[in-house]
């Protein structure tokens, strides 16, 4: 599946049509995926105990992955997915401008394994 949680997506068909949001869930299984406030849908929730009160709540239901696009963080733009072998990773790519999508990703494991600047690593910069 080409969509992945945290992924901004723009909704092509449906009553949300048009829209834009963040994935909440991705259901590779079923080829579905939650969005934040696309398909919203009623739920009514019993009071478990005599202290709860019964509700109904809005909830996001699940849409087919092949009705959203994924929107490119760089462009900006609506565009399908491709793929690229970055050494020996796969990334998914822009169609449109070939940036990588998966960049933020890489970008929190980089800086997790940057080393920090302490004082003595300072001073004997310093004493060079």
């Amino acid at each position: 599946m080409k969509v992945k949680k945290n992924d901004t997506v723009l909704v092509l068909t449906g009553k949300d049509a048009g829209k834009t949001a963040k994935v909440l869930v991705a259901l590779p299984k079923d080829n579905k995926v939650v969005v934040d406030g696309i398909n919203v849908q009623k739920k009514h929730k019993k009071a478990r105990s005599a202290q709860e009160v019964s509700s109904i709540v809005n909830q996001s239901g699940p849409i087919d992955a092949s009705n959203v696009l994924v929107v490119c963080p760089v462009c900006n733009k609506a565009t399908r997915v491709a793929y690229r072998m970055e050494g020996d990773k796969k990334v998914r790519v822009c169609k449109k401008c070939g940036a990588v999508l998966d960049a933020g990703k890489e970008a929190k494991e980089v800086k997790k394994t940057t080393k920090r600047k302490t004082k003595k690593d300072a001073e004997s910069v310093e004493a060079k």
